[in-house]
């Protein structure tokens, strides 16, 4: 691929070193697909052509498959020890494949026949995507038409007979520098004012015009004591799209075109968030089992295990993990067949869960450091216990529960070290926090999907207002009426 990522002021490639943590986690998806013991969650099959392909480019045909899709996603999240980073693609995926769908029904598009035939290309390459969807907004309280610069929203600036010409931005894009594949779409609901906005494609990452500004994060390398976590990594991205070119088979929402189709920019909007928080109900419990066997160990290390205050809070970690993977079960088990035949999963359910793990993100690493001591920031460097003259020293004074040797407990904060007092672990702090968007969206979308007035009518009837109440029933919505919301939003406000 070419060289089109920057970092410091300069143009580098794919093999750079900084990339190499990122690229270990990627790994762990092919490598695990080919082995036996993980192959029931990490493999499907195709319902394009019947062939075995990776689960990472598979589109959900069943509750099955949302189920294996959310148990293959918190196993490697286990293997890594927090972000899988792949998910970004396959949720993107199964977003288009229902979207573009829908388009075709309600405007006589073929985008579904150009989704299918991208959709096998992916699956035959089993591709990695990176999933870009959060534009650079500009003044929050304006519109994309209404910026004093246009492009502060990814648009469109010509629709050809050929392809179309994007020009703008996405930041915030996980694991741009060592993608095969850039799937763009939009960020939120366009207006008919915002037709040029409605858009949504996917090419190669190294595609001329595109231009990657990275942001590596590691945690401290290791030169003597190799550890599973201490290879892990991130790149965060900064995608600019400078009047690139779109070929047309390639082009799967064009509202400047047609502009029939630009309410369908929020249902892709917000169907991809619904799919990635359905995502992260399989990595957010993974991370809190990891915390959770991080805090125990430590505990244990610390000779502190049996204390009641240690158990509250090693319970606690363990308790979001498992009301958080509930919540994505049930999410699957509940999901709607959509028309394109592909499963959504409930959309309230799906935000219930990453609303949980977001507020208590920050709470999990304030209990593996409390449960650690503050030796998890100071630890001195891993050189000083092997050379000549501190060595013998630094491992004697590191010692503290006489059954556990200096070596496993030089290990121990080591590993602690990398989970939370390295440069990723801000990342990863900041990304548990709005990853999939932030708290404030999954207010809106839970507000806006849930019917309040069954509610308020328990309340009048246990209160005497009402003297008969109907039996309650939870709301749902299913992806076509969020479809038919949007759209009347668009005719109200034209």
């Amino acid at each position: 691929m070419k060289p089109n990522i920057y970092i410091g002021g300069e143009k580098v490639g794919r093999t750079d070193e900084r990339f190499q943590g990122g690229a270990r986690i990627i790994k762990e998806t092919y490598d695990r697909a080919l082995d036996p013991k993980y192959a029931d969650v990490c493999t499907a099959t195709s319902h394009l052509t019947g062939e075995k392909i990776n689960r990472f480019t598979h589109v959900h045909r069943s509750i099955d498959d949302l189920l294996a899709k959310q148990e293959m996603t918190r196993v490697l999240c286990h293997l890594c020890g927090g972000c899988i980073q792949r998910c970004m693609g396959i949720d993107a995926v199964n977003a288009l494949d229902v979207v573009t769908y829908e388009v075709d029904q309600a405007t006589g598009s073929d985008y579904h026949m150009r989704f299918d035939k991208y959709l096998k290309y992916f699956q035959d390459n089993d591709l990695v995507a990176s999933g870009a969807q959060t534009d650079v907004k500009g003044d929050r309280v304006r519109r994309p038409h209404e910026q004093e610069d246009l492009d502060l929203y990814l648009r469109i600036v010509e629709s050809r007979s050929d392809g179309i010409v994007v020009r703008g931005a996405k930041n915030s894009i996980t694991n741009t520098a060592y993608a095969d594949e850039i799937i763009a779409f939009p960020t939120r609901f366009m207006t008919d004012k915002d037709s040029d906005y409605a858009v949504a494609f996917a090419l190669p990452s190294d595609w001329d015009g595109v231009k990657i500004l990275a942001r590596p994060a590691n945690p401290h390398r290791r030169k003597y004591l190799n550890a599973p976590i201490a290879e892990m990594g991130d790149v965060e991205s900064f995608i600019i799209f400078d009047d690139v070119f779109v070929p047309k088979d390639r082009v799967f929402l064009n509202g400047k075109a047609d502009p029939r189709q630009t309410p369908f920019a929020g249902f892709l909007a917000l169907l991809f968030a619904n799919y990635h928080r359905h995502s992260y109900t399989g990595c957010k419990p993974a991370l809190s089992e990891v915390m959770a066997g991080a805090a125990a160990l430590v505990a244990e290390y610390n000779g502190i295990e049996r204390e009641t205050h240690v158990k509250e809070k090693i319970s606690h970690l363990i308790g979001l993990a498992e009301l958080c993977y509930a919540a994505g079960q049930m999410s699957a088990r509940r999901a709607e067949r959509s028309p394109s035949g592909t499963y959504v999963p409930d959309e309230i359910l799906t935000n219930a869960a990453r609303r949980l793990a977001g507020e208590e993100i920050y709470n999990e690493y304030k209990t593996v450091a409390d449960l650690a001591g503050g030796l998890c920031a100071t630890l001195p460097f891993e050189d000083e216990f092997f050379a000549k003259e501190t060595g013998r020293l630094a491992n004697k004074y590191i010692k503290r529960n006489p059954k556990i040797s200096s070596e496993n407990m030089h290990r121990c904060f080591r590993g602690i070290e990398n989970l939370v007092a390295s440069d990723i672990t801000s990342v990863m702090q900041v990304a548990g926090l709005h990853g999939g968007g932030s708290p404030q969206m999954e207010t809106v979308t839970m507000m806006s999907r849930y019917d309040l007035e069954p509610l308020k009518g328990l309340a009048k009837y246990l209160f005497g207002i009402e003297k008969e109440q109907l039996r309650y029933q939870r709301p749902n919505v299913t992806p076509r009426q969020m479809l038919q919301k949007f759209a009347k939003y668009a005719v109200k406000h034209a």
